[in-house]
């Protein structure tokens, strides 16, 4: 039997995706977002390739602390989105922002 035709594999699959689903749908908002943005402002498309992978990404580290902070999954949806709206390059400075004064406390 080939792989495409066992129906464990899809089911499990299938499970997956739907436990995971908040993180996917963020995942993909901030990609979209991102690619969009720059879209908007005329960049190329390794720009937006990059922008967008990079912004999933960084939504993918955000997403988990929303358990932390005891905040409901579905705010996973608006953390993608404004990753993505925000871009890199801003989500890049209020991180510093905020390690620096965790640093200067210490």
């Amino acid at each position: 039997m080939k792989m495409d035709q066992d129906p464990s594999l899809w089911a499990a699959v299938c499970a997956w995706a739907a436990t995971h689903a908040a993180q996917l749908y963020a995942f993909g908002l901030s990609v979209v977002t991102a690619i969009l943005r720059v879209a908007y402002t005329r960049g190329k498309w390794t720009q937006m390739a990059l922008e967008g992978a990079l912004c999933g990404l960084g939504t993918l580290t955000l997403v988990p602390l929303l358990t932390w902070f005891n905040m409901p999954e579905s705010m996973a949806t608006f953390i993608g989105g404004m990753v993505g709206f925000l871009g890199v390059e801003k989500f890049r400075e209020y991180a510093d922002k905020v390690v620096g004064k965790k640093v200067d406390q210490v």
